[in-house]
């Protein structure tokens, strides 16, 4: 239902290694649309000084609390899919970007939507114009074993696919949510996988 809680995680070696919550907004081509807005607390793993995070993520480091501070985000995902499509405002509602997050197939259980976030995104301009974001991440992954070459090369392709199946604009660019929307508290049994 519309503005009910739910859970987006990512989950790796059995371990919750970010999440945060959103609230349910509604379908868009047989996506669920969730949104995560500015002051949902959560959790996550911070990078180090020289900008790494992923020895900690493989190796199980417990996740950080966190508070969502960047812009209002919509996320549509489907059962099976292999990254969403988010739609990424700054704090003062003008529209960023589009933004494809590649992972592995997302899987629903009642509120909890879970993937495995693959490090490689999408970034879509306003014009169009796209680029991949986080290749360095990427490239350690595969150094690290989390990826070897065969589903680094599947988790690219994916990406490719979603730029050129052009899947925006969406119709949900002017969204807003209502007023009385407040950020979400994280559920004490986010770690539960």
């Amino acid at each position: 239902m519309p503005g009910d809680a739910v859970l987006f995680r990512s989950i790796y070696g059995g371990h919750v290694r970010w999440c945060f919550p959103g609230r349910y907004v509604g379908d868009w081509q047989g996506r669920h649309g969730v949104y995560c807005q500015p002051g949902n607390e959560g959790r996550s793993l911070r990078r180090s000084p020289d900008g790494r995070y992923l020895e900690d993520w493989a190796g199980g480091v417990s996740p950080f609390a966190e508070v969502w501070e960047k812009g209002p985000v919509l996320r549509f995902m489907r059962p099976g899919d292999a990254h969403t499509i988010e739609l990424c405002w700054d704090p003062d509602w003008r529209f960023v970007c589009w933004y494809v997050n590649l992972q592995a197939p997302l899987v629903v259980h009642g509120d909890r939507f879970d993937t495995t976030d693959w490090a490689l995104d999408v970034v879509v301009h306003p014009d169009g114009t796209w680029r991949w974001k986080d290749e360095d991440d990427f490239t350690e992954a595969q150094a690290l074993g989390i990826l070897d070459e065969v589903a680094a090369a599947e988790v690219r392709a994916e990406g490719e696919r979603v730029v050129e199946a052009k899947p925006w604009p969406t119709g949900w660019e002017d969204w807003r949510p209502p007023a009385e929307w407040e950020p979400l508290s994280l559920p004490e049994d986010w770690h539960v996988v």
